[in-house]
C-alpha cells in the first residue's frame, strides 16, 4: 500500500467500476480490514456518506452509484472467486451486505483479471464467482483476446450510452437467495393489509411476494390508482403512492420471514402493468424507496420468474410464450431488459436456469483517500 503524505489520510488501492447500469468503488479483501464494522467505516468514509451530495466521497448521491465491491480468491473446488457487495446510501450511515446485485457482478471478473486474481484462460474467460451475501454461485463468461480482458464492443443495454463487450452470466441457482424459498409464504398471490396512511383506515393490496435472487414485492399498477408508465421524476415526486408502498413493503416484509425491513434496503417494490414497447411486461420499481431508471439484474430475474409462474400478479398482464425457454422482456423507463429463463416441466413453478447479458469497465484505477479515523494507520493490515 502507498503510504499517504498526509498523516491524517489513509490510501487504500481501488478500482472504480461501472458494472451493468450500477457504478462503485472494487477493493481487493486483502487490501481492506478484516473486522467488519471498521470495513464499514471504510466503506462508508470512501463513499462520503451519510450525505445527500456525497460531496466528500466518490459516491454519486444515488443508490445506484453508492455501491462498492470486495473481490477475493475462491475456495478451490467450489469458486474461482469470492464476491461481497455492499450498498450504501447517500445520506444514511449503513452498509448493506444482505442482499444481491446482479449489475456490479458483471464488472468482478475483469477486476479480477487486472488485479492478478485469476489468470486468462484465452480468447474467451469462464470463471465461477460466489457471491458471499447470499451464498449464490454463477458462471460469468467475458472476452480476453490476448490475455487482457476486452471492454469494447457491440452489446447494448439500456440505460448504458454506447456499446460495450458482452458479459455473460449463467446464474446457477438464484431461487430464495435471502428468503427460504422462492415464494417465502408458499403463495402465488398475497393480499396485504395496510393502514392507508394517505386516506386513513386499511387498504387491501394483492401482492406476489418473490425472491429469485432478490426479495421483491410485485403489485399491478392500477391496484394502486396508477397506470405503471409515469415518469422517474413523477413516481419520485408522488409522496401519496411513496407512503403507500412504503406500507406495503413493512407488511410484505414479516411476511417474507425478513422481519422489521424499516432499515434494509430489502425487499425491492415494483409496479407492473401491460406492457406497451412490444415486451413482455412493464415495471416501476423502486429501491426501496427511490424509483428505478431502469431495473436492477436480478430484480429482472425475479420480475421475469413471476412471468412465467402461473397464479402470480403478473398472470393476464405478462406477454410470454410456450414451452421451457423464455426470452421475457422486462420494459423499464429508459428501455428494456431480456433475461433468458428456462423452466422445467415435470416440476411446475421450476426456474432451472437464468442468464443474460450485461457489459461492464473500469473508470479509474488509483487510491481512495479516507481519514485515520476510519481506519487508523497504526492498525497493520491482517
Amino acid at each position: 500500500m502507498t503510504p499517504c503524505l498526509a498523516s491524517d489520510l489513509r490510501a487504500i488501492p481501488c478500482t472504480l467500476m461501472r458494472g451493468g447500469t450500477s457504478r462503485g468503488p472494487f477493493f481487493l479483501a486483502s487490501d481492506l480490514p478484516e473486522d467488519v464494522p471498521a470495513r464499514d467505516r471504510v466503506l462508508l468514509a470512501a463513499m462520503g456518506s451519510p450525505d445527500p451530495r456525497q460531496i466528500d466521497g466518490l459516491g454519486g448521491a444515488h443508490p445506484l452509484t453508492s455501491k462498492a465491491c470486495i473481490v477475493s480468491r475462491g475456495t478451490p473446488g467450489h469458486a474461482d472467486l469470492d464476491f461481497t457487495f455492499a450498498q450504501l446510501q447517500p445520506n444514511a450511515d449503513t452498509v448493506d451486505t444482505t442482499p444481491n446485485c446482479g449489475n456490479m457482478l458483471a464488472a468482478v471478473l475483469p477486476f479480477a483479471i487486472e488485479r492478478g486474481l485469476i489468470a486468462p484462460q484465452g480468447d474467451i474467460t469462464r470463471a465461477r464467482v460466489l457471491t458471499r451475501n447470499t451464498g449464490m454461485l454463477c458462471d460469468i463468461t467475458i472476452q480476453t483476446p490476448g490475455g487482457v480482458p476486452r471492454f469494447a464492443g457491440n452489446a447494448r443495454i439500456d440505460g448504458v450510452p454506447g456499446t460495450a463487450a458482452p458479459i455473460v452470466i449463467d446464474f446457477l441457482d438464484t431461487a430464495g437467495s435471502v428468503c427460504h424459498a422462492m415464494l417465502p409464504t408458499g403463495n402465488a398471490i398475497d393480499v396485504l393489509t395496510i393502514n392507508d396512511p394517505v386516506r386513513g383506515g386499511s387498504r387491501l393490496i394483492a401482492a406476489t411476494l418473490i425472491d429469485n435472487g432478490m426479495p421483491m414485492v410485485l403489485m399491478r399498477a392500477e391496484d394502486l390508482d396508477r397506470t405503471g408508465y409515469e415518469s422517474v421524476a413523477a413516481l419520485n415526486a408522488d409522496h401519496e403512492l411513496k407512503q403507500r408502498i412504503e406500507a406495503a413493503r413493512l407488511v410484505a416484509g414479516e411476511l417474507m420471514g425478513l422481519g422489521d425491513v424499516s432499515d434494509k434496503s430489502y425487499p425491492k417494490m415494483c409496479l407492473l402493468a401491460r406492457p406497451r414497447q412490444g415486451g413482455s411486461i412493464a415495471t416501476r420499481c423502486f429501491i426501496p424507496r427511490v424509483c428505478h431508471d431502469a431495473i436492477g439484474v436480478l430484480a429482472a430475474i425475479t420480475v421475469g420468474t413471476a412471468c412465467v409462474l402461473p397464479g402470480t400478479v403478473a398472470s393476464g398482464i405478462a406477454v410470454t410464450s410456450v414451452g421451457p425457454l423464455h426470452a421475457i422482456s422486462v420494459e423499464h423507463p429508459t428501455g428494456e431488459f431480456t433475461v433468458e429463463l428456462e423452466t422445467d416441466p415435470a416440476k411446475p413453478g421450476s426456474i432451472v436456469r437464468s442468464a443474460l447479458i450485461r457489459t461492464a469497465r473500469p473508470i479509474m484505477r488509483g487510491e481512495v483517500l479516507v481519514p485515520t479515523s476510519a481506519w487508523p494507520l497504526s492498525d497493520e493490515l491482517p
